[in-house]
């Protein structure tokens, strides 16, 4: 089991400046762009396949060339860590909107606070207004939502995720998956 309550170990990247601006470059006629970013996943799966954090900002820069990102979440556990405050406040710096769920301890010991539920309904709320959505996971749980919207609203669909710890049916179910490499780890 996942320790969700885990510090994470952010650090600004050289530098870095919370009060500058991030640029927007999204033009009329571009296209609309929906980011869903499962945390914990990307968080557990980039550390344990490289030691190292996903880079968002430069994820961000990246994908800002694609289109206008109309919609853009992050999904994580509340907590009272300060490094997960922090790192929370950077993605908001960012542009992202962090969506924070409890983090439930069970009386077995047993510990829930996965998003499934809250990614797949804000995906398919959003889908019918955008024309590409990226997920950033590598759960399975999330190949039928990622085949139903690309085939009930026709719109492109992308993963993110690191490549030997991304489930194989989700990656067959979109299309087009791109494995985190280091250019965006930091």
């Amino acid at each position: 089991m996942e320790d969700l309550d885990a510090p994470f170990e952010y650090e600004e990247p050289e530098g870095f400046d919370k009060n500058a601006p991030v640029v927007d470059t999204s033009k009329d006629g571009m296209r609309k762009i929906g980011i869903f970013v499962d945390i914990q996943n990307i968080y557990y799966t980039t550390k344990q396949g490289f030691n190292r954090q996903f880079d968002y900002r430069r994820f961000w820069q990246e994908i800002s060339y694609l289109g206008d990102i109309q919609i853009a979440n992050g999904y994580a556990i509340a907590s009272n860590n300060d490094g997960q405050r922090k790192f929370q406040d950077a993605l908001r710096h960012i542009g992202f909107e962090i969506k924070l769920k409890p983090f439930i301890q069970r009386s077995d010991g047993s510990a829930k606070g996965d998003w499934d539920v809250g990614i797949t309904v804000d995906i398919m709320e959003a889908a019918e207004q955008l024309d590409h959505i990226i997920l950033l996971s590598g759960d399975g749980d999330f190949d039928l939502l990622m085949h139903k919207i690309k085939e009930k609203y026709q719109v492109k669909t992308q993963v993110f995720g690191v490549q030997k710890l991304t489930a194989q049916s989700l990656i067959k179910s979109v299309d087009l998956f791109t494995a985190i490499e280091p250019p965006l780890l930091k």
